[in-house]
């Protein structure tokens, strides 16, 4: 029985240990007093194992007290698990004598043979409250305390106040709403917030329990709390104003007992609350318009900025996606500022950009970077130069237009498959002209044999021959003319009942290469499919197909509209997941499923 005890309790020290917290060492006092209060000062080690215990020196403060001793240990077991608490408490009195905020260095403790060192305390000491007579000139109104309420506007009222008065358009700015009071029992049931007209306006985030702290204002002690804030950017030029808030609050107070049995048996007091209805001022803000001379690329961006771009790549095939990355940083009013133009040039199909702001909200703006990707796909070979970036801003330190500059790009681009080729002509002299085949001659210079005189060309063979040789050709070429429309027809209606036949071959083997996951060559393969099984279909080269004659072409086979967009979409879908970032398997699945479904569909819409 001695043995079984022995080892219960051996568990029990086991788990306690086990179980027990790291030793801390933290030392707490009120955030703020007032000159002549009395507070206590305390030093906590969460163990009992200690030693040396060694105040720091305490400037600022009276010390009437201290250090007391203390200590507390407890032991529960819940659902078998055992944990124990105990820790040491070192207590002094202070009283404050000036005003001014004061730090409390941290005490030194020997805790488990460890040195330790709390941490500081930090103690706003306030003046005393001057007389509770004096008129109050805080700014702010408010309706006096209906009859039998004793919360005047000096006990209780809220302010809005901005943190600049006179701004640029579009110059950030902090509104924030604060509401102090007197009374320690009162309850917000309603604001009402103005809509901010000619403002844009954005909610900095707040903790959702309010803290209250003391401060002195306006020759008086409140408990103080922001209520709402608000980042500004006004939108126009002139005088705008921020119309007042209402707020609805009640206040409980207790009130003497006049009678002395209920006073005798209910305490001496009742609660009474009261009702009480704020607003705040209206607050006029002078905007002023940005000057004169703005920069042509000027995009609307007020604060301070900086400007980097980036490519994926300089030397790339034909049909292979160009990714250029602008990074506008700084602060001011990132989130407004229009994208800036990237000219790629006229043999590049450009897509709308995407823009990732990442951004934080701060007293001066929007503080981050808005990261702005600009995806272009050459479909021509050759080396084409990108021009670097101009991105003119309005510097709020300076008052005054900057203009940044990225670096221009030179790109190679290479023929890749699936390009027809193209006919580039430049007629500024016939050295520079490029043709195609034999059929551009130029007009041959020299000599000019004239014929004999008394030679006459009419009756002539020659000119019965131009007569009878048109004819002729004209026979040939009509007959022969039947028989290649025939002909084409019957290849158009081969390669039209062909079509879904060859998209599906080419869509199993981009299955297999999905499953091999060789992105390059499944998109590849995807897009063959697509634009193959168009071409066939409309019985139009690839060469001579474009997405807007597409549209148009199937629009005259009866296809629906809705139908022509999925199509259309399935083509940019490829196009664009092919480099987007994210998931590749997902995009790959996506698109893979989206052709399928598309070319199944166009095969019983199209009309022939």
């Amino acid at each position: 029985m001695r043995k079984l005890i022995v080892l219960l309790i051996g568990l029990i020290a086991i788990s306690t240990y086990a179980f027990a917290d790291k030793v801390t060492f933290t030392a707490s006092a009120p955030d703020a007093v007032v000159t002549g209060d009395q507070f206590r000062l305390s030093y906590t080690i969460t163990t009992q194992k200690v030693k040396d215990f060694r105040a720091p020196s305490i400037k600022g403060f009276d010390v009437l007290m201290g250090p007391s001793r203390s200590q507390q240990s407890s032991t529960q077991i819940i659902n078998g698990n055992v944990s124990s608490a105990s820790s040491i408490t070192f207590t002094y009195i202070l009283m404050a004598n000036a005003t001014g905020e004061f730090t409390i260095p941290g005490a030194s403790i020997i805790a488990d043979g460890n040195q330790m060192v709390s941490n500081s305390v930090r103690v706003k000491v306030l003046p005393q409250d001057q007389s509770s007579g004096q008129s109050s000139s805080d700014g702010s109104s408010s309706n006096r305390a209906s009859s039998g309420n004793n919360t005047s506007s000096q006990d209780l009222f809220v302010t809005a106040t901005a943190s600049k008065t006179s701004v640029y358009e579009q110059e950030a700015f902090v509104l924030t709403y604060k509401i102090y009071t007197r009374e320690h029992d009162m309850q917000l049931n309603n604001a009402k917030l103005p809509d901010f007209k000619g403002f844009h306006s954005q909610e900095i985030e707040m903790s959702n329990n309010a803290k209250w702290t003391p401060e002195h204002y306006k020759g008086r002690n409140y408990y103080s709390t922001i209520y709402r804030q608000f980042v500004l950017f006004p939108q126009q030029s002139g005088k705008l104003f921020i119309d007042p808030a209402q707020f609805e609050l009640t206040v409980r107070k207790a009130v003497q007992n006049a009678d002395p049995f209920d006073a005798f048996f209910n305490g001496g007091s009742n609660v009474v609350e009261a009702k009480k209805n704020i607003s705040t001022p209206k607050i006029a803000i002078n905007v002023n318009a940005l000057p004169a001379g703005k920069p042509a690329d000027f995009s609307g961006g007020v604060g301070e900025f900086n400007i980097t771009s980036s490519i994926n790549n300089k030397d790339l095939k034909t049909n292979d996606a160009l990714t250029i990355k602008l990074a506008i940083s700084g602060t001011g009013n990132l989130k407004l500022i229009s994208n800036p133009t990237i000219k790629f040039p006229e043999d590049f199909e450009v897509y709308d950009p995407k823009v990732d702001n990442q951004v934080r909200l701060t007293r001066e703006g929007l503080s981050g970077n808005k990261v702005i990707e600009y995806l272009a796909i050459p479909r021509h070979a050759g080396t084409f130069k990108i021009p670097g970036i101009s991105f003119s801003y309005f510097d709020i330190r300076s008052k005054s237009y900057k203009t940044l500059k990225t670096e221009e790009y030179v790109v190679n681009i290479e023929k890749g498959a699936g390009n027809a080729d193209q006919v580039i002509a430049n007629f500024t002299n016939k050295e520079d002209l490029k043709v195609l085949g034999e059929d551009i001659r130029f007009i041959k210079q020299g000599d000019v044999q004239v014929a004999p005189k008394g030679s006459f060309f009419y009756s002539s063979i020659g000119y019965w021959l131009l007569y009878i040789i048109p004819a002729i050709a004209f026979v040939i070429f009509f007959i022969v003319y039947r028989k290649q429309a025939a002909a084409n027809a019957n290849v158009a209606k081969v390669r039209t009942k062909k079509a879904n036949k060859v998209a599906i071959k080419r869509m199993k083997l981009a299955g297999k290469l999905l499953s091999e996951n060789k992105k390059e060559s499944f998109y590849d393969e995807v897009l063959k499919a697509l634009w193959g099984y168009i071409s066939d279909k409309l019985n139009i080269p690839v060469s001579r197909l474009t997405k807007d004659n597409i549209e148009e072409k199937l629009i005259k086979h009866g296809v629906d509209e809705e139908l022509i967009r999925d199509f259309l979409n399935a083509l940019n879908e490829c196009e664009f997941a092919r480099f987007a970032p994210g998931d590749e398997n997902q995009a790959m699945d996506k698109v893979y499923s989206s052709s399928i479904e598309v070319i199944s569909k166009m095969e019983n819409s199209i009309k022939h």
